[in-house]
Protein backbone atom coordinates (compact mmCIF):
# COMPACT_ATOMS: atom_id res chain seq x y z
CA UNK A 1 0.00 0.00 0.00
CA UNK A 2 3.07 2.43 0.74
CA UNK A 3 4.74 1.40 -2.70
CA UNK A 4 1.28 2.48 -4.46
CA UNK A 5 0.96 5.60 -3.05
CA UNK A 6 4.74 6.96 -3.33
CA UNK A 7 4.22 5.69 -6.53
CA UNK A 8 5.67 8.49 -9.23
CA UNK A 9 3.15 10.07 -11.32
CA UNK A 10 5.46 10.18 -13.97
CA UNK A 11 4.86 6.21 -13.90
CA UNK A 12 1.35 5.81 -14.25
CA UNK A 13 -0.13 5.58 -17.77
CA UNK A 14 -4.03 6.57 -18.21
CA UNK A 15 -7.06 4.23 -17.42
CA UNK A 16 -8.61 2.86 -20.85
CA UNK A 17 -11.88 1.50 -20.04
CA UNK A 18 -12.62 0.27 -23.52
CA UNK A 19 -9.26 -2.25 -23.12
CA UNK A 20 -10.64 -3.50 -19.17
CA UNK A 21 -12.42 -6.91 -19.45
CA UNK A 22 -15.62 -7.17 -16.91
CA UNK A 23 -13.61 -9.11 -14.13
CA UNK A 24 -12.43 -6.11 -13.17
CA UNK A 25 -15.58 -5.03 -11.49
CA UNK A 26 -16.07 -8.28 -9.88
CA UNK A 27 -14.45 -6.85 -6.50
CA UNK A 28 -16.65 -4.00 -6.53
CA UNK A 29 -19.51 -6.98 -7.21
CA UNK A 30 -18.15 -9.04 -4.05
CA UNK A 31 -18.19 -5.71 -1.85
CA UNK A 32 -21.92 -4.79 -2.42
CA UNK A 33 -23.15 -8.77 -2.54
CA UNK A 34 -20.78 -8.77 1.27
CA UNK A 35 -23.24 -6.09 2.25
CA UNK A 36 -26.41 -7.41 0.81
CA UNK A 37 -25.47 -11.21 2.14
CA UNK A 38 -23.13 -11.25 5.39
CA UNK A 39 -25.79 -9.25 7.84
CA UNK A 40 -28.40 -12.44 6.73
CA UNK A 41 -26.30 -15.06 6.48
CA UNK A 42 -23.65 -14.12 9.71
CA UNK A 43 -24.72 -10.99 11.43
CA UNK A 44 -22.40 -11.45 14.47
CA UNK A 45 -19.46 -12.12 12.20
CA UNK A 46 -20.43 -9.08 10.00
CA UNK A 47 -20.52 -6.84 12.58
CA UNK A 48 -16.93 -7.78 14.31
CA UNK A 49 -15.68 -7.96 10.56
CA UNK A 50 -17.03 -5.56 8.28
CA UNK A 51 -13.82 -3.60 7.89
CA UNK A 52 -11.89 -6.35 7.02
CA UNK A 53 -13.86 -8.00 4.24
CA UNK A 54 -14.01 -4.47 2.56
CA UNK A 55 -10.28 -4.47 3.23
CA UNK A 56 -9.57 -7.56 1.65
CA UNK A 57 -12.10 -6.74 -1.39
CA UNK A 58 -9.94 -3.62 -2.02
CA UNK A 59 -6.88 -5.83 -1.65
CA UNK A 60 -8.65 -8.13 -4.20
CA UNK A 61 -8.25 -5.10 -6.80
CA UNK A 62 -5.37 -3.33 -5.73
CA UNK A 63 -3.02 -6.18 -6.17
CA UNK A 64 -3.62 -7.70 -9.69
CA UNK A 65 -4.45 -4.32 -10.85
CA UNK A 66 -0.86 -3.19 -9.89
CA UNK A 67 0.39 -6.54 -10.89
CA UNK A 68 -1.35 -5.59 -14.62
CA UNK A 69 -1.19 -2.28 -15.18
CA UNK A 70 1.91 -1.77 -13.06
CA UNK A 71 2.67 0.13 -9.73
CA UNK A 72 2.25 3.41 -11.30
CA UNK A 73 -1.35 3.78 -12.52
CA UNK A 74 -2.46 1.72 -9.83
CA UNK A 75 -0.75 4.29 -7.52
CA UNK A 76 -2.57 7.07 -9.42
CA UNK A 77 -5.55 5.26 -8.87
CA UNK A 78 -5.61 5.17 -5.19
CA UNK A 79 -4.61 8.56 -4.18
CA UNK A 80 -6.87 9.72 -7.04
CA UNK A 81 -9.58 7.84 -5.17
CA UNK A 82 -8.71 8.94 -1.63
CA UNK A 83 -7.81 12.40 -2.04
CA UNK A 84 -9.90 13.75 -4.70
CA UNK A 85 -12.76 11.68 -3.94
CA UNK A 86 -13.32 9.48 -0.28
CA UNK A 87 -11.19 11.94 2.14
CA UNK A 88 -13.26 15.29 0.97
CA UNK A 89 -16.88 12.60 0.92
CA UNK A 90 -16.17 11.55 4.53
CA UNK A 91 -15.00 14.91 5.84
CA UNK A 92 -18.38 16.41 4.44
CA UNK A 93 -19.90 13.26 6.26
CA UNK A 94 -18.04 13.56 9.41
CA UNK A 95 -18.47 16.86 9.99
CA UNK A 96 -22.39 17.27 9.15
CA UNK A 97 -22.57 13.47 11.43
CA UNK A 98 -20.49 15.49 14.41
CA UNK A 99 -22.45 18.77 13.98
CA UNK A 100 -26.19 17.56 13.66
CA UNK A 101 -25.33 15.00 16.54
CA UNK A 102 -24.40 17.94 18.84
CA UNK A 103 -27.77 19.12 18.64
CA UNK A 104 -30.57 17.60 20.52
CA UNK A 105 -34.10 17.95 19.95
CA UNK A 106 -35.32 18.34 23.65
CA UNK A 107 -38.97 16.83 24.67
CA UNK A 108 -41.00 14.03 24.57
CA UNK A 109 -42.98 13.64 21.32
CA UNK A 110 -45.23 10.93 20.20
CA UNK A 111 -45.09 9.34 17.46
CA UNK A 112 -48.86 9.27 16.08
CA UNK A 113 -48.79 9.26 11.93
CA UNK A 114 -49.75 12.93 11.45
CA UNK A 115 -46.68 13.92 13.68
CA UNK A 116 -44.33 11.49 11.90
CA UNK A 117 -45.37 13.10 8.47
CA UNK A 118 -44.94 16.47 9.57
CA UNK A 119 -41.40 15.28 10.47
CA UNK A 120 -40.41 13.82 7.35
CA UNK A 121 -42.09 16.73 5.68
CA UNK A 122 -39.89 19.13 7.64
CA UNK A 123 -36.81 17.07 7.11
CA UNK A 124 -37.27 16.71 3.40
CA UNK A 125 -37.61 20.56 3.24
CA UNK A 126 -34.00 21.11 5.44
CA UNK A 127 -33.18 18.17 3.16
CA UNK A 128 -31.68 20.66 -0.10
CA UNK A 129 -30.36 23.55 2.21
CA UNK A 130 -28.36 21.69 4.59
CA UNK A 131 -27.75 18.12 3.30
CA UNK A 132 -28.96 14.94 3.40
CA UNK A 133 -27.00 14.15 5.32
CA UNK A 134 -27.49 17.23 7.89
CA UNK A 135 -31.06 16.38 7.41
CA UNK A 136 -31.17 12.50 8.39
CA UNK A 137 -28.31 12.98 11.86
CA UNK A 138 -30.18 15.57 13.01
CA UNK A 139 -33.97 14.36 12.43
CA UNK A 140 -33.24 10.94 12.96
CA UNK A 141 -32.70 9.95 16.72
CA UNK A 142 -35.64 12.31 17.78
CA UNK A 143 -38.46 10.51 14.76
CA UNK A 144 -36.60 7.26 16.25
CA UNK A 145 -37.86 8.61 20.57
CA UNK A 146 -41.23 9.86 19.22
CA UNK A 147 -41.62 6.40 18.16
CA UNK A 148 -39.91 4.41 20.85
CA UNK A 149 -42.78 2.70 22.45
CA UNK A 150 -44.37 1.17 19.20
CA UNK A 151 -43.93 -2.34 18.80
CA UNK A 152 -43.29 -1.65 14.91
CA UNK A 153 -41.58 1.89 13.42
CA UNK A 154 -39.16 0.14 10.62
CA UNK A 155 -41.87 1.87 7.92
CA UNK A 156 -41.51 5.05 9.21
CA UNK A 157 -37.68 4.58 9.32
CA UNK A 158 -37.76 3.56 5.38
CA UNK A 159 -39.64 6.42 4.38
CA UNK A 160 -37.73 8.62 6.38
CA UNK A 161 -34.93 7.54 4.10
CA UNK A 162 -37.09 7.63 1.00
CA UNK A 163 -37.56 11.54 1.52
CA UNK A 164 -35.03 12.96 4.09
CA UNK A 165 -32.08 10.95 3.04
CA UNK A 166 -32.65 11.70 -0.81
CA UNK A 167 -35.45 12.67 -2.40
CA UNK A 168 -35.98 15.96 -0.51
CA UNK A 169 -31.95 16.98 -1.57
CA UNK A 170 -32.93 17.69 -4.79
CA UNK A 171 -33.30 21.26 -5.20
CA UNK A 172 -29.89 22.96 -4.36
CA UNK A 173 -26.20 21.72 -4.90
CA UNK A 174 -26.35 21.48 -0.70
CA UNK A 175 -28.31 18.83 -0.90
CA UNK A 176 -26.80 16.05 -2.06
CA UNK A 177 -22.90 15.09 -3.66
CA UNK A 178 -24.13 15.02 -7.39
CA UNK A 179 -25.61 18.18 -7.64
CA UNK A 180 -22.97 19.53 -5.95
CA UNK A 181 -20.47 17.71 -8.71
CA UNK A 182 -22.61 19.72 -11.03
CA UNK A 183 -21.84 22.68 -9.69
CA UNK A 184 -18.57 22.45 -9.59
CA UNK A 185 -18.98 21.84 -13.17
CA UNK A 186 -20.85 24.96 -14.33
CA UNK A 187 -24.40 24.63 -13.20
CA UNK A 188 -25.79 27.72 -11.48
CA UNK A 189 -27.00 27.66 -7.78
CA UNK A 190 -30.63 27.18 -8.36
CA UNK A 191 -30.93 25.51 -11.85
CA UNK A 192 -32.10 22.11 -10.46
CA UNK A 193 -34.67 24.03 -8.29
CA UNK A 194 -36.03 25.35 -11.18
CA UNK A 195 -36.02 22.78 -13.28
CA UNK A 196 -37.25 19.19 -11.25
CA UNK A 197 -39.04 21.42 -8.16
CA UNK A 198 -42.44 19.86 -9.23
CA UNK A 199 -41.05 16.11 -9.78
CA UNK A 200 -39.86 16.61 -6.47
CA UNK A 201 -43.17 17.69 -4.86
CA UNK A 202 -44.83 15.18 -6.67
CA UNK A 203 -43.08 12.39 -5.55
CA UNK A 204 -42.77 14.04 -2.08
CA UNK A 205 -46.59 14.79 -1.37
CA UNK A 206 -46.99 11.18 -2.66
CA UNK A 207 -45.03 9.66 -0.60
CA UNK A 208 -46.26 12.02 2.80
CA UNK A 209 -49.79 10.28 1.84
CA UNK A 210 -48.85 6.62 1.56
CA UNK A 211 -46.60 6.77 4.25
CA UNK A 212 -49.92 8.68 6.70
CA UNK A 213 -52.19 6.07 5.50
CA UNK A 214 -49.72 3.27 6.17
CA UNK A 215 -48.74 4.49 9.09
CA UNK A 216 -52.94 5.18 10.32
CA UNK A 217 -53.12 1.41 9.91
CA UNK A 218 -50.30 0.66 11.83
CA UNK A 219 -51.08 2.27 14.55
CA UNK A 220 -54.73 1.18 14.92
CA UNK A 221 -53.77 -1.98 14.70
CA UNK A 222 -51.16 -2.13 17.35
CA UNK A 223 -53.65 -0.55 19.58
CA UNK A 224 -52.77 -0.37 23.12
CA UNK A 225 -48.60 1.17 22.72
CA UNK A 226 -45.75 -0.18 25.26
CA UNK A 227 -44.83 2.36 27.90
CA UNK A 228 -43.57 5.36 26.61
CA UNK A 229 -39.70 5.26 27.82
CA UNK A 230 -39.37 8.64 27.10
CA UNK A 231 -40.01 11.11 29.94
CA UNK A 232 -43.08 13.87 29.67
CA UNK A 233 -41.53 16.38 31.94
CA UNK A 234 -39.31 17.85 29.46
CA UNK A 235 -39.87 21.33 28.06
CA UNK A 236 -39.63 21.41 23.71
CA UNK A 237 -36.71 23.00 23.09
CA UNK A 238 -32.93 22.64 21.62
CA UNK A 239 -29.46 21.84 23.60
CA UNK A 240 -25.65 22.70 21.97
CA UNK A 241 -27.63 25.10 19.69
CA UNK A 242 -24.24 26.56 19.13
CA UNK A 243 -24.29 23.97 16.71
CA UNK A 244 -26.62 25.60 14.10
CA UNK A 245 -23.75 28.45 13.67
CA UNK A 246 -21.06 25.45 12.76
CA UNK A 247 -23.71 23.95 10.65
CA UNK A 248 -24.04 27.52 8.88
CA UNK A 249 -20.13 27.20 8.40
CA UNK A 250 -19.84 24.07 7.07
CA UNK A 251 -22.30 25.70 4.42
CA UNK A 252 -20.29 28.32 4.02
CA UNK A 253 -17.31 26.59 3.41
CA UNK A 254 -19.06 23.66 0.64
CA UNK A 255 -20.45 27.25 -1.27
CA UNK A 256 -16.85 28.53 -1.02
CA UNK A 257 -15.21 25.40 -2.77
CA UNK A 258 -17.71 26.15 -5.58
CA UNK A 259 -17.45 29.81 -6.14
CA UNK A 260 -13.83 30.79 -4.88
CA UNK A 261 -11.63 30.27 -8.38
CA UNK A 262 -7.87 31.42 -7.31
CA UNK A 263 -6.46 28.82 -10.25
CA UNK A 264 -3.84 27.65 -7.42
CA UNK A 265 -3.26 24.01 -7.63
CA UNK A 266 -1.48 20.86 -5.78
CA UNK A 267 -0.06 18.27 -7.57
CA UNK A 268 -0.40 14.96 -5.12
CA UNK A 269 0.64 11.94 -7.32
CA UNK A 270 -0.74 12.92 -10.62
CA UNK A 271 -3.93 14.09 -8.56
CA UNK A 272 -4.58 17.59 -9.16
CA UNK A 273 -6.24 19.27 -5.75
CA UNK A 274 -7.16 22.78 -5.72
CA UNK A 275 -6.76 25.75 -3.07
CA UNK A 276 -10.13 25.68 -2.32
CA UNK A 277 -10.88 21.78 -1.84
CA UNK A 278 -7.84 21.96 0.49
CA UNK A 279 -9.49 25.20 2.25
CA UNK A 280 -12.48 23.36 2.89
CA UNK A 281 -11.84 20.13 4.05
CA UNK A 282 -9.06 21.80 6.68
CA UNK A 283 -12.15 23.99 7.72
CA UNK A 284 -14.02 20.85 7.64
CA UNK A 285 -11.95 19.50 10.36
CA UNK A 286 -12.07 22.16 12.19
CA UNK A 287 -15.51 22.28 12.56
CA UNK A 288 -15.54 18.74 13.87
CA UNK A 289 -12.85 19.55 16.12
CA UNK A 290 -14.77 22.52 17.71
CA UNK A 291 -17.91 20.67 17.58
CA UNK A 292 -16.78 18.06 19.99
CA UNK A 293 -15.13 20.37 22.22
CA UNK A 294 -17.90 22.89 22.60
CA UNK A 295 -21.07 20.18 22.93
CA UNK A 296 -21.58 19.70 26.50
CA UNK A 297 -21.19 15.86 27.26
CA UNK A 298 -25.23 15.66 28.15
CA UNK A 299 -26.15 16.48 24.79
CA UNK A 300 -23.75 13.41 23.02
CA UNK A 301 -24.92 11.22 26.01
CA UNK A 302 -28.98 12.80 25.54
CA UNK A 303 -28.44 11.62 21.58
CA UNK A 304 -26.82 8.31 22.09
CA UNK A 305 -24.17 9.80 20.36
CA UNK A 306 -21.86 7.24 19.21
CA UNK A 307 -19.21 6.52 15.87
CA UNK A 308 -19.87 3.17 15.45
CA UNK A 309 -22.81 4.09 12.57
CA UNK A 310 -19.95 6.87 10.86
CA UNK A 311 -17.45 4.12 11.31
CA UNK A 312 -19.43 1.38 9.27
CA UNK A 313 -19.99 4.11 6.38
CA UNK A 314 -16.01 4.72 6.42
CA UNK A 315 -14.92 1.32 6.06
CA UNK A 316 -17.61 0.27 3.95
CA UNK A 317 -17.42 3.21 1.44
CA UNK A 318 -13.33 3.05 1.29
CA UNK A 319 -14.03 -0.47 -0.55
CA UNK A 320 -16.41 0.79 -2.16
CA UNK A 321 -14.53 4.19 -3.46
CA UNK A 322 -11.74 1.73 -4.65
CA UNK A 323 -13.26 -0.89 -6.00
CA UNK A 324 -15.26 1.26 -8.01
CA UNK A 325 -12.46 2.53 -9.90
CA UNK A 326 -12.97 -0.23 -12.98
CA UNK A 327 -16.24 0.17 -13.59
CA UNK A 328 -16.24 4.39 -13.97
CA UNK A 329 -13.06 3.68 -16.34
CA UNK A 330 -15.48 1.52 -18.05
CA UNK A 331 -18.73 3.58 -18.46
CA UNK A 332 -16.25 5.97 -19.25
CA UNK A 333 -15.33 4.29 -22.17
CA UNK A 334 -18.76 4.69 -23.50
CA UNK A 335 -20.22 3.14 -26.63
CA UNK A 336 -16.43 1.14 -27.00
CA UNK A 337 -16.14 0.10 -23.62
CA UNK A 338 -17.95 -2.88 -22.18
CA UNK A 339 -20.17 -1.71 -20.66
CA UNK A 340 -21.46 0.28 -24.75
CA UNK A 341 -24.88 -1.16 -24.55
CA UNK A 342 -25.57 1.16 -21.33
CA UNK A 343 -24.66 4.14 -23.42
CA UNK A 344 -26.48 3.17 -26.92
CA UNK A 345 -29.72 2.61 -24.20
CA UNK A 346 -29.58 6.56 -23.54
CA UNK A 347 -29.89 7.48 -27.09
CA UNK A 348 -32.47 7.59 -29.81
CA UNK A 349 -32.24 6.09 -33.23
CA UNK A 350 -31.53 9.31 -34.84
CA UNK A 351 -28.59 10.07 -32.31
CA UNK A 352 -30.22 12.52 -30.01
CA UNK A 353 -29.95 11.73 -26.34
CA UNK A 354 -33.37 10.14 -24.24
CA UNK A 355 -34.46 12.18 -21.05
CA UNK A 356 -36.34 8.87 -20.09
CA UNK A 357 -33.37 6.63 -20.86
CA UNK A 358 -31.00 8.98 -18.93
CA UNK A 359 -33.38 9.18 -15.86
CA UNK A 360 -33.73 5.51 -15.55
CA UNK A 361 -30.24 4.77 -16.32
CA UNK A 362 -28.24 7.20 -14.49
CA UNK A 363 -30.86 6.27 -11.59
CA UNK A 364 -30.52 2.46 -11.10
CA UNK A 365 -26.61 2.66 -11.41
CA UNK A 366 -26.88 5.33 -8.74
CA UNK A 367 -29.21 2.71 -6.87
CA UNK A 368 -25.71 0.42 -6.35
CA UNK A 369 -23.01 2.52 -7.35
CA UNK A 370 -22.07 6.14 -5.75
CA UNK A 371 -24.35 8.31 -7.44
CA UNK A 372 -22.09 11.14 -7.56
CA UNK A 373 -19.69 9.55 -10.18
CA UNK A 374 -22.84 8.06 -11.93
CA UNK A 375 -23.96 11.73 -11.71
CA UNK A 376 -20.65 12.45 -13.71
CA UNK A 377 -20.55 9.66 -16.19
CA UNK A 378 -23.75 10.29 -17.33
CA UNK A 379 -23.08 14.16 -17.30
CA UNK A 380 -20.43 13.59 -19.69
CA UNK A 381 -22.26 11.04 -21.68
CA UNK A 382 -24.41 14.35 -22.69
CA UNK A 383 -21.18 16.40 -23.61
CA UNK A 384 -20.52 17.53 -20.14
CA UNK A 385 -20.70 21.50 -21.56
CA UNK A 386 -23.03 22.74 -19.01
CA UNK A 387 -24.18 26.01 -21.17
CA UNK A 388 -25.84 23.46 -23.74
CA UNK A 389 -26.93 20.89 -21.01
CA UNK A 390 -28.48 23.70 -18.83
CA UNK A 391 -29.93 25.23 -22.59
CA UNK A 392 -31.31 23.15 -25.43
CA UNK A 393 -30.53 19.94 -23.22
CA UNK A 394 -32.15 20.77 -20.08
CA UNK A 395 -34.38 18.00 -19.69
CA UNK A 396 -31.49 15.41 -20.29
CA UNK A 397 -29.53 16.99 -17.52
CA UNK A 398 -32.88 17.21 -15.29
CA UNK A 399 -33.15 13.69 -15.74
CA UNK A 400 -29.76 13.08 -14.75
CA UNK A 401 -30.17 15.17 -11.91
CA UNK A 402 -33.33 13.88 -11.08
CA UNK A 403 -32.58 9.96 -11.63
CA UNK A 404 -28.90 10.49 -9.05
CA UNK A 405 -30.97 11.71 -6.06
CA UNK A 406 -34.39 10.12 -6.40
CA UNK A 407 -33.59 6.85 -7.13
CA UNK A 408 -30.40 6.71 -4.44
CA UNK A 409 -33.10 5.66 -2.06
CA UNK A 410 -33.39 2.20 -3.87
CA UNK A 411 -31.25 0.78 -1.85
CA UNK A 412 -28.94 1.22 1.39
CA UNK A 413 -26.05 1.69 -0.38
CA UNK A 414 -27.70 4.27 -3.11
CA UNK A 415 -26.98 7.09 -0.63
CA UNK A 416 -24.34 7.31 1.77
CA UNK A 417 -27.26 8.64 4.48
CA UNK A 418 -28.92 5.75 3.97
CA UNK A 419 -26.54 3.67 5.65
CA UNK A 420 -26.29 5.59 8.61
CA UNK A 421 -29.62 5.70 9.37
CA UNK A 422 -29.91 2.13 9.13
CA UNK A 423 -27.38 1.68 11.36
CA UNK A 424 -28.14 4.75 13.96
CA UNK A 425 -32.25 3.06 14.07
CA UNK A 426 -30.27 -0.76 14.55
CA UNK A 427 -28.21 0.96 17.23
CA UNK A 428 -31.40 1.64 18.84
CA UNK A 429 -33.14 -1.18 18.25
CA UNK A 430 -35.04 -1.04 15.56
CA UNK A 431 -35.15 -3.61 13.51
CA UNK A 432 -34.91 -2.55 10.07
CA UNK A 433 -35.36 -4.81 6.92
CA UNK A 434 -32.43 -6.90 5.76
CA UNK A 435 -30.65 -5.16 2.40
CA UNK A 436 -33.26 -7.06 0.07
CA UNK A 437 -36.25 -6.58 2.58
CA UNK A 438 -35.61 -2.47 2.03
CA UNK A 439 -35.63 -3.21 -1.49
CA UNK A 440 -38.97 -4.78 -1.63
CA UNK A 441 -40.41 -1.63 0.30
CA UNK A 442 -38.55 0.57 -2.35
CA UNK A 443 -39.50 -1.30 -5.49
CA UNK A 444 -42.50 -2.03 -4.45
CA UNK A 445 -43.38 1.65 -3.65
CA UNK A 446 -40.59 4.53 -5.32
CA UNK A 447 -40.55 2.28 -8.80
CA UNK A 448 -44.78 2.57 -9.62
CA UNK A 449 -43.56 6.13 -8.38
CA UNK A 450 -40.82 6.79 -10.77
CA UNK A 451 -42.89 5.31 -13.98
CA UNK A 452 -45.64 8.09 -12.94
CA UNK A 453 -42.41 10.89 -13.08
CA UNK A 454 -41.18 9.32 -16.31
CA UNK A 455 -44.57 9.72 -18.39
CA UNK A 456 -44.93 13.31 -16.57
CA UNK A 457 -41.67 15.25 -16.76
CA UNK A 458 -39.72 12.71 -19.35
CA UNK A 459 -41.55 12.21 -22.01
Amino acid sequence: MLALLLASPAQAAALDGSQLSVLWAVPFVGILLSIAVWPLAGPQFWHHHFGKIAAAWSLAFLVPFALVFGVGTAGAGLVHALVAEYIPFILLLTALFTVSGGIYIRGNLHGTPLLNSIILLVGGLLASFMGTTGASMLLIRPLIRANDNRQHCAHVVVFFIFIVSNIGGSLTPLGDPPLFLGFLKGVTFFWTAGHIWMDTVFLVVALLIIFFLLDTWMYRKEGTTRPDPTPDDEQFGFDGSINFVLLGVVVALVLMSGIWKPGIEFDIAGTHVALPSIVRDAGLIVVTLVSLAITPRAVHDSNQFGWAPMQEVAKLFAGIFLTIIPVIAMLQAGENGPFGAVVKAVTNSDGTPNPAAYFWATGLLSSFLDNAPTYLVFFNTAGGDPATLMGPLASVLAAISAGAVFMGANSYIGNAPNLMVKAIAEDRGVKMPSFFGYMAWSFGILMPLFVIVTFLFFR
